[in-house]
């Protein structure tokens, strides 16, 4: 039987701390939170692997050191209200709810949402509320936002995610050009986002982030 407690120390030891990743919260909320009680009945065995985990239909659970990462450029603080897009089975607002005030979970599959809602009510987290819905339509009556963290794969982030964003938050995109990927820090100022890159990672581009296809005439 997998030792899943050492499992989750190892990720922690191996994929995170070495990516210099060493914020205590940080570190904290991904010893505590059971990563394999948020991935499919097949993946148990693989739940700490250092890869992203196939959820299905175009969907990965991130691999830790990029998901680690982007929450360590975001700096999420204790007060601060988050928007979790693309949240699958619950993993990440179960690490997020542990260092924000609030997190509201986005997700469109109806099954996977389902799922999350009873994964996170059996692990004890009851400050992460999950809405099954259009990822790019969010839940703007519950912002504006503190942060905003993309659970996969842009290639543009629409005006109706940017816009829920609250002047001087954060979002976290893994940004996506051909077969090349970078993690992107926006921070919002006004009405604009300022964009800089924080460390290079892919994923697969969720429904409604790609870019809309270029017609020319030849």
């Amino acid at each position: 039987m997998t030792d899943f407690a050492a499992a989750r120390t190892m990720m922690v030891d191996c994929q995170v701390r070495p990516s210099d990743v060493t914020k205590y919260p940080i570190i904290e909320a991904l010893l505590s939170i059971p990563r394999e009680e948020f991935v499919p009945d097949r993946l148990k065995g693989v739940a700490y692997c250092s890869e992203h985990l196939d959820l299905g239909s175009g969907r990965v659970l991130l691999d830790a050191r990029t998901f680690a990462k982007m929450l360590d450029a975001l700096n999420i603080q204790p007060d601060e209200l988050v928007l979790d897009l693309g949240c699958g089975l619950g993993y990440s607002s179960a690490v997020i709810a542990h260092l924000a005030e609030a997190v509201v979970c986005i997700e469109n599959d109806e099954a996977l949402a389902e799922e999350a809602i009873s994964l996170l009510g059996a692990n004890s987290v009851d400050n992460a509320a999950v809405i099954a819905g259009s990822l790019t339509a969010g839940a703007p009556k519950h912002g504006p936002y503190d942060v905003i963290i993309i659970q996969g794969g842009v290639e543009q982030v629409p005006a109706s995610v940017s816009d829920q964003l609250k002047d001087g938050g954060r979002i976290a995109v893994l940004s996506i050009n051909g077969a090349q990927g970078q993690c992107q820090i926006g921070h919002k100022r006004g009405d604009h986002i300022d964009w800089r890159n924080a460390f290079a990672a892919a994923a697969p581009v969720l429904d409604g982030f790609k870019k809309a296809a270029e017609f020319s005439f030849s």
